[in-house]
């Protein structure tokens, strides 16, 4: 077909005058700035009327193509079918290095980067560097003292004049989409959406290993890991691999000892500000998460699961060279050690080599001479929480470790396993002298 409207730059044919128009725009709109189609709310404006209409959804709220699975609604087509293939499970970017395979191309680049090291975020302050833009920008608040998105003083650069409106909705104060249930108010709607689920308890997306529901897609990813033992961050400083690049973050300050959140009570610093709520509740003697089974009350509600599985003899996690069952996959990781000999953890100072970071930071007093935790009853001073519940027994009279045997009482296990020595030799002798009677 005769394509008789010609572009005067180019060269290039269309069919139509109104095909030719919108051609033009693009040799002539990043020059001159020409977008004639604006929005009526914010003032941007589009090279074509199908982008305007598309952009005032975003005020509007308007989701046109629902997920038939879900029932989840989007303002574009190409989000659907992006968001389809968590349900389809369809990946179609593979990793050339390891074979993982993912949803997005997005996603596939910022994965290679662990293979390749490339860190291509530097931060202008310190030169750290960072394999993704949200890692400098999380980092950048610890310079700043404060948090990064902060209305037009984070001093991030926008793509348009229009782009602050939306910017800004990631200001704390700002939290358009409140949930009519409990009125906890967000910054962005697919949040809203994704809290709901918490009333109406829906959980969507399913472990194909154990049948777990999940409200999140990315909740039963990072779970189905525990399943198939796959760690893909990995510590530059140690080699230890973690299931979350959250976790990776978080586990990246014990080298470099940064811990931004600090208790106003006492003044000590934490490296996860959820370690510093738990904390504070030490200061406040809170206790809300409580045990159905026993009635005992825990700081967190990890702490809770945790403790529930002594009730139900639950182990989920065992160990590949001895079958021994654990309770949580930590437990299993610092286990496993026994059988390799690893020690992650050195002492900058001696060189002593430690199976938990636990461990190193306890040793550490030993050349410091901190002796942080004191005894209410005598004044004492203990370097390590352990050793004060152990010598408070002194106290209270406590003996929890009690001999099978013979019904003493021990205020540690250490002294109980020497006790118990005592009746295996008896036994022994009393076998050798049966012996000789016979």
């Amino acid at each position: 077909m005769e394509k008789p409207w010609k572009c005067e730059n180019c060269g290039k044919g269309f069919r139509y005058p109104s095909r030719l128009e919108y051609h033009r725009r693009s040799h002539i709109g990043p020059s001159t700035g020409q977008k004639p189609w604006k929005c009526e709310d914010c003032g941007k404006g589009f090279d074509y009327p199908c982008l305007l209409e598309t952009h005032r959804r975003s005020h509007t709220g308007d989701r046109p193509f629902i997920c038939s699975v879900c029932g989840k609604g989007f303002a574009k087509s190409a989000s659907l079918m992006l968001h389809q293939r968590i349900h389809t499970e369809e990946r179609p970017f593979s990793c050339t290095y390891c074979g993982k395979r993912f949803r997005q191309s997005s996603t596939l680049t910022a994965h290679q980067r662990i293979h390749t090291g490339e860190k291509p975020f530097t931060c202008s302050i310190c030169g750290k560097r960072f394999a993704q833009s949200s890692s400098l920008q999380a980092h950048q608040q610890i310079h700043a003292g404060k948090k990064l998105f902060n209305g037009t003083s984070c001093r991030k650069r926008l793509k348009s004049s229009a782009d602050p409106r939306s910017h800004q909705q990631n200001d704390p104060g700002q939290r358009p989409f409140t949930c009519a249930m409990c009125g906890k108010g967000f910054t962005q709607s697919a949040s809203l959406m994704l809290h709901q689920r918490i009333h109406t308890e829906e959980m969507p997306f399913s472990c194909t290993h154990c049948g777990k529901r999940f409200r999140s897609s990315s909740n039963l990813n990072a779970h189905q890991r525990v399943h198939t033992g796959e760690k893909p961050f990995i510590c530059s400083e140690c080699g230890m691999g973690f299931t979350q690049s959250a976790n990776l973050a978080v586990h990246q300050r014990i080298h470099t000892e940064e811990k931004p959140f600090n208790c106003t009570h006492c003044g000590k610093n934490f490296r996860q500000s959820s370690t510093l709520t738990a904390h504070l509740r030490t200061h406040t003697g809170e206790r809300p998460f409580t045990c159905s089974e026993c009635g005992k009350g825990f700081t967190q509600s990890a702490s809770l699961m945790l403790h529930q599985r002594i009730h139900n003899g639950e182990m989920l996690f065992s160990c590949s060279y001895c079958g021994k069952g654990f309770r949580q996959s930590s437990d299993l990781t610092a286990h496993q050690r026994v059988h390799t000999g690893e020690k992650p953890f050195i002492c900058p100072v001696c060189g002593k080599g430690f199976t938990h970071s636990s461990g190193l930071w306890s040793h550490k007093r030993v050349h410091t001479g901190e002796r942080q935790f004191s005894c209410i009853a005598c004044g004492k001073r203990f370097r390590s929480a352990s050793d004060l519940n152990v010598h408070k027994r002194v106290h209270t009279g406590e003996r929890p470790f009690i001999c099978s045997t013979c019904g003493k009482g021990f205020t540690r296990s250490s002294n109980l396993l020497t006790h118990q020595q005592i009746h295996k030799r008896q036994q022994s002798l009393d076998s050798i002298v049966n012996h000789i009677q016979v």
